[in-house]
């Protein structure tokens, strides 16, 4: 049985959008001169535009027109620790460190760290509760917008128990970037040492502020991914939550498990600490 005819126009757009005879960020032909070319009613012409933007093909601009979307090479970022440290050792990147590197296309890029918003409110039910805190005690949120070559990356907040500011990691508390990282931090300043986290993925769509910062379609198509990292403590007690949101259209992870060989050079993300 013949496809229906929208599926027949979607698909020769598509083919000339792989090939690159329609480039990224070009206009398509009007609806007229597609309707002329493939002898097709408005609403079937219509209803292969709408299927190549459920596609993330293209996109619908008022009053311009529909154009090919533009493809970011992805941002691949390596959820685990270093499997070659010794058991224990786990990377201790975070906030502010500039050798926290991702992989653009292959191009091993650095993230720029923009000084955080410092936040002291009570814990919402969820962040006490991967805390293992009361529902309603303080804490110490840390915001950051995270860029790459200046595009956006990432939307991440760190939530710690004030308790561990009373305790002598007062910059916990300032709107300043923590150079070392927030995790060396406190095991300089108070011998937490991170033994180990706890990462829990979701995947949802955006909130309109998220929609804006990452430029993404207003319709909801492109989803985000919402990483939930718990880091523990030598003693098991929880020391940090960090909530990362990153769009589903520019970023890849990758999970690193037993005793693997090296990547080759095209395929060696460094290992990271997404934390504020």
């Amino acid at each position: 049985m013949a496809s229906p005819m929208y599926r027949q126009i979607a698909e020769q757009l598509r083919e000339r959008i792989e090939s690159r005879e329609l480039q990224p960020g070009e206009r398509l032909p009007t609806e007229l001169d597609l309707r002329d070319e493939f002898g097709a009613s408005r609403n079937t012409v219509r209803d292969a535009i709408k299927l190549l933007t459920s596609l993330g093909l293209v996109e619908t601009r008022p009053g311009q027109g529909t154009f090919v979307v533009k493809r970011s090479a992805p941002y691949i970022t390596t959820l685990t620790s270093n499997t070659q440290r010794a058991p224990g050792d786990v990377a201790v990147a975070g906030e502010g460190t500039t050798s926290t590197t991702e992989v653009l296309g292959g191009e091993k890029v650095i993230p720029s760290n923009p000084e955080p918003q410092v936040e002291i409110q009570k814990a919402s039910e969820m962040v006490a509760a991967q805390l293992e805190i009361l529902e309603g005690e303080l804490v110490i949120s840390r915001n950051q917008r995270r860029l790459i070559d200046g595009a956006p990356w990432s939307l991440q907040t760190s939530f710690y128990p004030r308790k561990l500011a009373v305790q002598g990691a007062e910059r916990l508390g300032f709107a300043d970037n923590i150079p070392e990282g927030a995790v060396r931090y406190l095991t300089d300043v108070l011998g937490l040492r991170q033994v180990g986290y706890r990462d829990w993925i979701k995947v949802r769509a955006p909130e309109t502020t998220e929609a804006v910062f990452f430029n993404l379609p207003q319709d909801g198509r492109v989803s985000v991914f919402e990483v939930f990292r718990t880091a523990f403590d030598q003693g098991g007690k929880p020391m940090r939550l960090t909530v990362t949101v990153m769009p589903t259209d520019r970023n890849q992870f990758v999970v690193n498990v037993g005793d693997l060989p090296a990547p080759s050079a095209s395929e060696d993300p460094q290992p990271t600490e997404p934390d504020a």
